[in-house]
């Protein structure tokens, strides 16, 4: 019996070994699937918000991390920079408007060398449905609204939703939502026309990237 008692145990720690086994390679080739699905999906947004014409080389490889209580977070955020022939032509940087109706609202914004905005994205949030959540692209086009806008200094009041005295939409009975997002976008755009030069003179550091 205490034979019969081992030999089961032995295989049990065998069977044991071979599912340990087999749960870790699986892991192990589901993380890197993981990780090209997650660059497939990072490269095609940064292509919405920096048009392929401005562009030749790998933008999500191209990346710094800032860090800024203007990008509403002091977690560091990044910077991915686009270049033409090694020239470089625009910026799309992460931020988060804290104040969604919800919680925090992650965005990326492309902008040129002249501070036109050339496109937004709502990358996360946790907007109520069919309220707030219009500031995702898959559900309307709100985002849109920003792109081949400006920030100077004698539009500053119309960076507001129309509620406020703005040029941006709101959302029937949801104006906290899109009224983050835009402060959020402007306060984005104003980071980087302070502080390109400073962005592009840092190191590539975003290291997983």
């Amino acid at each position: 019996m205490l034979n019969a008692i081992r030999k089961n145990g032995l295989t049990l720690a065998i069977f044991a070994c071979a599912s340990t086994g087999v749960v870790a390679v699986t892991q192990y080739l589901t993380k890197d699937q993981i990780l090209r699905q997650e660059r497939a999906q990072l490269q095609a947004t940064l292509n919405e918000v920096i048009p392929h014409e401005l562009h030749d080389n790998e933008l999500y490889a191209s990346c710094t991390l800032v860090s800024d209580p203007a990008l509403g977070t002091n977690q560091p955020q990044p910077v991915y920079i686009a270049t033409l022939d090694g020239t470089p032509t625009a910026l799309a940087i992460e931020s988060i408007a804290p104040d969604g109706y919800n919680g925090a609202i992650k965005l990326i914004v492309g902008i040129d060398n002249q501070g036109i905005i050339l496109g937004s994205r709502v990358l996360a949030h946790q907007e109520t449905p069919g309220l707030g959540d219009k500031v995702d692209l898959r559900v309307s086009d709100w985002v849109l609204s920003f792109t081949g806008k400006q920030i100077t200094e004698s539009n500053q009041a119309e960076w507001a939703v129309r509620k406020d005295g703005g040029q941006f939409d709101s959302f029937t009975g949801a104006t906290i939502t899109p009224r983050a997002v835009v402060k959020a976008v402007k306060n984005t755009a104003e980071y980087v026309n302070a502080n390109r030069e400073t962005i592009l003179n840092q190191p590539q550091n975003c290291g997983g990237q």
